[in-house]
């Protein structure tokens, strides 16, 4: 949700001056790029994982002020929601055992965030959207406790000039007239982090957003919002109109939303930075006493900050990062498209194939990007996050080689076919251990095989205890998330679970 931040009514009245600010940031970008002063080449990854908060009988827990006292660390912190917390995963090197390694720090390190959350009188549960969110729950009054998240909250509205309405069809339509950024709260995703060089950004940036809808369809699981089956990842369009600053009329004018996937392959990471300065006026207009050209003058590394707040409020589903470490700027690459959960394994093997298909889409010598046009990606994009699994998705006929053309393939067969054993080339070329590429493509498979994912398990349970058990539709979810938080616990992967 952006850096956080303590300001007053007062520091945000001058647009204008943001706006100069902003432009020198990205002229000091630009001198960055041109002097080659980024970090060296280095295959590092990191991961941020958004996480609900449940009691005992699977109903939303607002205790993440509790909770995050009685886990008393610093990798955890909170989110939008009072039933929200967030995790952060230090850097890895991608390759070697790097997955094992991870699922181990993930596994105990949540394990001890659940023991600890249920002194506060909750449980973690890694789901994109829990089921049992009800409307009631995402009010102004459930908001966590900081000025960032009111902040965003009235200056959204400010732009909006009217209340936030959903209108959403899936399976089932879910229409509500007003509701604050809080509804935004109930998407909890997967953020996954991969440092760049500046000469390679703009293929793997191009590389991420060609295989989003792949991503999509076999990571989907947030089916339900308020009580409603509606898509089977229904995060990005909740995430689209819930953090929406654009009337009816602004739509209309065809204005670009903050929730955005983007209109064009990129050529630079400036490319970027620019469309976020020209489209996009700044939410918070905060001011850093930092000229950022003086700094590079006197061969300091400007931090930007003006920069990378606004970025932080334009939701890219990848988005680009400028940091600084220890005194040094890198780029990194911020997949934000996938829903947390269900499980540790099925995390990882979600990033086992990203990190995989990433690299092999972006060394390609003929590259999807130049053989599919970006409305088609943005087309597999939406069909991805709403049929989940069973998804048909635009892609070149034989990966794009010569001869070949577009064809609409369901998600399953291309990526049986012709997606995972390029995620397997890209793992080897990070050089992965392959105990490590196989175990965890190899859920990837499952899911192909058997057809379930998050999403499609959860819709079968639910149907099933309405058809088989005679439950009502909220007693039915309810009993879906207890059993979703009781098998995710196991630690086999979802594609595994029963359907009864």
């Amino acid at each position: 949700m952006g850096e956080k931040v303590v300001v007053a009514g007062s520091d945000l009245a001058d647009r204008q001056l943001y706006r100069h600010k902003l432009r020198q940031c990205v002229d000091a970008l630009e001198r960055l790029l041109a002097e080659e002063r980024f970090d060296r080449p280095r295959a590092m990854m990191g991961l941020e994982i958004e996480i609900n908060l449940a009691d005992e009988a699977g109903l939303p827990a607002m205790r993440n002020e509790a909770v995050l006292e009685e886990i008393a660390s610093g990798d955890f912190q909170t989110e939008l929601g009072q039933f929200n917390i967030e995790v952060n995963i230090a850097p890895h090197r991608l390759g070697g055992r790097v997955f094992e390694e991870l699922r181990e720090e993930l596994a105990v390190g949540l394990a001890y965030a659940d023991r600890r959350a249920q002194r506060a009188g909750a449980r973690i549960v890694t789901v994109g959207i829990l089921p049992t969110l009800t409307v009631d729950h995402a009010v102004l009054d459930n908001i966590s406790a900081g000025d960032r998240y009111r902040l965003l909250n009235d200056r959204i509205l400010a732009a909006r000039g009217e209340d936030i309405s959903l209108d959403i069809e899936g399976v089932e339509r879910l229409r509500v007239d007003a509701v604050s950024i809080v509804a935004e709260a109930a998407c909890t995703s997967l953020q996954l982090h991969l440092q760049v060089t500046p000469r390679r950004f703009a293929k793997l940036w191009n590389a991420a957003q060609a295989l989003t809808g792949a991503q999509l369809a076999l990571g989907a699981n947030a089916p339900f919002l308020f009580g409603r089956e509606l898509w089977r990842e229904t995060r990005p369009v909740l995430f689209e109109q819930a953090c929406d600053t654009r009337p009816a009329e602004l739509k209309a004018q065809g204005v670009r939303p903050i929730t955005w996937f983007g209109e064009r392959w990129i050529d630079s990471v400036t490319d970027l930075f620019e469309e976020n300065l020209r489209y996009f006026p700044s939410l918070l207009p905060i001011c850093d006493e930092e000229d950022p050209l003086k700094t590079l003058a006197a061969g300091g590394v400007p931090a930007l900050r003006e920069l990378r707040l606004h970025n932080g409020t334009i939701y890219r589903w990848n988005r680009p990062v400028y940091d600084v470490a220890d005194g040094v700027p890198h780029l990194r690459v911020e997949n934000r498209s996938l829903p947390a959960g269900p499980t540790v394994v099925d995390t990882l093997a979600n990033a086992a194939f990203y990190y995989g298909l990433v690299r092999t889409l972006a060394d390609q010598p003929r590259p999807v990007w130049q053989r599919m046009s970006f409305e088609l990606a943005t087309e597999n994009f939406h069909a991805g996050a709403r049929h989940g699994i069973d998804a048909e998705l635009w892609w070149p006929r034989g990966g794009g080689r010569r001869g070949g053309g577009l064809v609409r393939v369901p998600a399953r067969e291309l990526v049986q076919r012709e997606l995972l054993p390029m995620a397997y080339q890209g793992l080897d070329a990070w050089g992965v251990d392959p105990v490590d590429r196989d175990r965890y493509l190899g859920i990837i498979e499952g899911r192909c095989r058997t057809g379930i994912n998050g999403a499609a398990w959860q819709s079968a349970v639910f149907h099933d205890g309405m058809a088989r058990r005679g439950l009502d539709r909220g007693p039915a979810l309810e009993a879906m998330t207890r059993r979703y938080m009781e098998l995710s616990r196991s630690g086999e992967p979802v594609h595994t679970w029963p359907l009864r």
